[in-house]
């Protein structure tokens, strides 16, 4: 199976620096032209499905891939959220009055929010399912910087403490995996090309 991971286009929350968690979001002019570059990118690949988060930026960044290629199955999915971030969420670091280092130890563990280690589960509980029906196909994924990082994390089967130390996706930015017999190599590693 190939795993492709893309992260939605940039959100006027991004430009911000609001923290998103699951809010729904909303693509800036540009996060819609990154969604548009992205979506010609992707066309000439041979995609077997589409999985998007249910959030307003990342389904709408989904979509704009899925016009450019209307028979290939659409699916929105409320477990490809990103973390649910409690207390964190629709705020600044500056409106919180948390310096960096504060705010790292806080995001660790927000109040009323989702561990990194439910939302690894999350993303295990996701793979499992999409390695069952799809074994030989080509899986496209459109969701959030977190949650593709904790799915990356299972697929490399590193656990929950590696989605802190993956890279940041950038946005619409593309990772990929090759699994083969149930190991993982990764292909691509938050390639932006189709931005330059």
């Amino acid at each position: 199976m190939r795993l492709i991971l893309v992260r939605h286009g940039e959100t006027e929350e991004n430009r911000k620096g609001i923290i998103q968690g699951q809010m729904q979001g909303k693509l800036t002019e540009k996060g819609l032209k990154q969604a548009k570059r992205l979506a010609n990118r992707l066309k000439a690949r041979k995609i077997d499905v589409i999985y998007s988060s249910d959030l307003a930026r990342a389904r709408d960044t989904a979509e704009e891939i899925a016009k450019l290629m209307p028979n290939v199955p659409f699916h929105l999915e409320k477990g490809l959220r990103e973390r649910k971030l409690g207390e964190l969420r629709g705020k600044t670091k500056e409106e919180l009055g948390m310096s960096d280092r504060k705010f790292v130890i806080v995001f660790l563990n927000p109040k009323n929010g989702e561990t990194r280690k439910d939302m690894y589960q999350r993303a295990q509980s996701f793979l499992k399912r999409i390695y069952k029906k799809h074994k030989k196909g080509t899986v496209l994924v459109v969701g959030h910087n977190g949650i593709n990082k904790a799915l990356a994390a299972a697929v490399l089967e590193k656990g929950p403490s590696a989605i802190r130390e993956l890279p940041n996706q950038k946005n619409t930015a593309i990772t990929s995996f090759e699994i083969r017999g149930g190991r993982a190599e990764r292909v691509k590693r938050n390639c932006t090309e189709h931005l330059e």
